[in-house]
């Protein structure tokens, strides 16, 4: 089985002793020899046992030991000479001559490799290095270097990210006006799910669903029943009076169903399929709705497809990025957390962690503690009774897996990030606890998070509720200079989406793909070699314009149809290509995939859905080719609650 190390009580912490290990490689050294024949020693490579301190080698000391060099170079050089002329003197012209030379040449090699060893010059400085476990050698340690090296571009900023920006302002053939086309005997009701960011999905798309029913919407009910156990409603978390404000000419929005002759009206429950298009909402809902005049959709999360016009999905983004808005209260204790951050440094990266115990159990993988991880990981993963015996070496191998915290730090270093860097860490329990986050501390020693930031009074008011606690952790994410995510979760998506729409902020997602294999193998190369490789691999992984193609993923995490170029000319002809995933050809007629797919259920996804489909819940242990089709949908049910973020 593969794995990223071995086993121990730790995912961060390896068996055996940490040797030091270091590798230097003296250059190739010529030799003279009589008939003018030429010879290269071999590249000699020596391991040698040292303490860390000793890789920042003295300058002085370093051009004192070239000059003992050269005079010993002196010294030997009189001897071969001397020695030559007194074989000719002795007429031993053939088979001495040659020996002595060669001894000459091992007589210099020797006094080359005993000298102190002057390195190739770097832009990496290893000053103040830091050292971690191997990832495939328990004996072995790896070296990294404390600066992040010199780049040819801003870390901080996306490129050509001035050129784009955000655009949700419907169009002109959008019909407005709510009042007038909201029919008076239609109230739809919905019932979120899972976590303050699976929430929020639903309450976008429930806003969709309103207007494509000509329905009222009442402002949605939150989950308290969920893994989260948070009893907070709509009104504490958001902003009640410009959510119904800012939609008014979109979607009528009430606080509370009417009464009927002073009675409480009980709507109707159902459940519509995930990924539900405008058709498949007027053929379930809208005949229910006309019966029973006030409906109310369960579990409503993900239950909109990805595949609607254009001004539909800028709709999407008026509720999304501009309606939701976090209540004061938490609006300004978010702001003091960003202030503080600001105070330490001018620019700081924020890092979705998602490393705690019952996200690890429920992705089948495995990091390397051992018996103990097996143990405890697979008691938890006995919560969820569906679950079948996972595979990690297959998960893994997908890139299902979150990095570890010593990883991510690793990639942050490779990518350019220094050890002077400010980190701030939003995170739940963290499995293995400070020991599993040692290494990343290691790297990153400048590492908060609100607790540390934050006095407990201040977060007093928040710290028994989940969802606010979590919305702290969104305002600070969205105004990092840089954002980090581990998962491929709902906050990840929805700040992944936000940051795009708001300036192409640099947001960065491991390829864990790619990068599972780099990490079992970094002590087989050169930290360069290691640095390089990282930075190729998440190429179109950085949050850059355009790398994620037109209509793929989620349409939270990628919103092309609400981003526009501020200037084809500017953009050096760069188009963007919102046209694919409007599903609106020039004329603005619907395109052949909008026709295709015009009633698509949960049992009717076409490819490019299903793939959408798995790309939703990314730490799961299936593909879609894995799932037995009679326990898909309640497999995705428990995916949606575990990764609820």
């Amino acid at each position: 089985m593969e794995t990223r190390s071995s086993a121990s009580s730790s995912p961060s912490h390896r068996e055996g002793d940490h040797r030091h290990v270091l590798l230097f490689i003296a250059q190739p050294t010529q030799c003279s020899l009589p008939s003018n024949t030429m010879t290269t020693a071999p590249t000699t490579i020596t391991a040698m046992k040292m303490k860390k301190k000793k890789l920042n080698l003295d300058t002085a000391n370093s051009k004192k030991g070239l000059a003992s060099r050269s005079g010993l170079h002196g010294v030997i050089v009189a001897g071969l000479i001397h020695q030559l002329r007194r074989r000719r003197i002795l007429h031993q012209r053939h088979v001495f001559p040659l020996i002595s030379a060669l001894s000459g040449c091992l007589l210099l090699l020797f006094a080359a490799s005993s000298l102190p060893v002057i390195q190739h010059q770097s832009h990496f400085s290893f000053g103040n290095a830091v050292e971690v476990g191997s990832g495939s050698d328990a004996g072995t340690s790896f070296i990294v270097p404390a600066s992040g090296g010199s780049l040819s571009r801003d870390l901080w900023v996306s490129t050509l990210s001035k050129l784009y920006h955000g655009c949700s302002n419907a169009s002109d053939k959008f019909a407005t006006g709510a009042d007038a086309k909201t029919h008076p005997n239609r109230h739809l009701l919905i019932a979120t799910s899972g976590g303050l960011n699976q929430q929020r999905t639903g309450i976008t798309d429930a806003v969709v669903a309103a207007y494509i029913l000509n329905a009222t919407l009442v402002v949605p009910k939150l989950d308290q029943n969920s893994f989260w156990k948070d009893t907070s409603n709509f009104a504490e978390i958001f902003d009640v009076a410009q959510f119904i404000s800012f939609l008014s000419k979109d979607v009528k929005i009430i606080k509370e169903l009417p009464t009927n002759g002073g009675k409480a009206v009980t709507p109707y429950t159902m459940r519509v399929p995930r990924k539900c298009n405008p058709k498949c909402y007027e053929k379930r809902v809208l005949p229910v709705l006309n019966k029973k005049h006030a409906v109310q959709l369960t579990k409503f999360d993900y239950r909109l497809s990805n595949r609607l016009t254009a001004d539909l999905q800028k709709l999407r983004c008026r509720v999304n990025y501009h309606a939701l808005k976090f209540t004061d209260s938490i609006l300004e204790m978010g702001k003091r957390l960003v202030q503080r951050m600001r105070m330490k440094s001018k620019h700081f990266i924020a890092l979705h962690l998602r490393f705690e115990p019952d996200m690890l159990a429920f992705s089948g993988c495995y990091f390397g503690g051992g018996e103990n991880e097996k143990g405890e990981l697979g008691t938890i993963r006995k919560r969820w009774k569906n679950l079948h015996a996972s595979d990690p070496e297959k998960v893994l191998r997908h890139g299902r897996c979150p990095l570890t915290p010593e990883e991510v730090g690793l990639m942050l270093r490779a990518l350019g990030f220094g050890s002077d860097v400010h980190l701030y860490v939003a995170s739940g329990e963290v499995y293995g606890g400070e020991e599993t986050l040692a290494p990343l501390k290691a790297l990153f020693p400048n590492f908060h998070s609100k607790e540390t930031i934050a006095s407990k009074e201040e977060l007093a008011s928040f710290s028994s509720f989940s969802s606010r606690m979590a919305a702290l952790d969104f305002i600070v994410c969205d105004e990092s200079d840089v954002f980090v995510t581990n998962n491929n979760g709902n906050m990840a998506r929805m700040l992944a989406g936000r940051r795009r729409y708001f300036g192409h902020k640099p947001t960065i997602r491991p390829n864990a793909k790619k990068l599972y294999r780099l990490f079992m193998t970094r002590n087989n190369m050169t930290w360069e070699e290691f640095a390089s490789r990282v930075r190729s691999n998440q190429i179109g992984f950085m949050g850059e314009p355009n790398e994620v193609k037109p209509g793929r993923g989620e349409f939270h995490e990628n919103p092309t149809s609400c981003i526009c170029e501020k200037s084809k000319e500017k953009a050096g002809g760069v188009l963007f290509p919102r046209n694919q995933t409007n599903n609106l050809d020039r004329s603005g007629k619907e395109d052949s995939i909008n026709k295709d797919s015009s009633d698509l259920t949960d049992e009717q996804l076409t490819e490019d859905e299903q793939e959408q489909s798995d790309m939703d819940y990314a730490n799961g242990t299936l593909t879609t080719s894995d799932r037995n089709p009679l326990l898909k949908h309640e497999q995705s049910e428990l995916e949606e609650e575990l990764f609820s973020d």
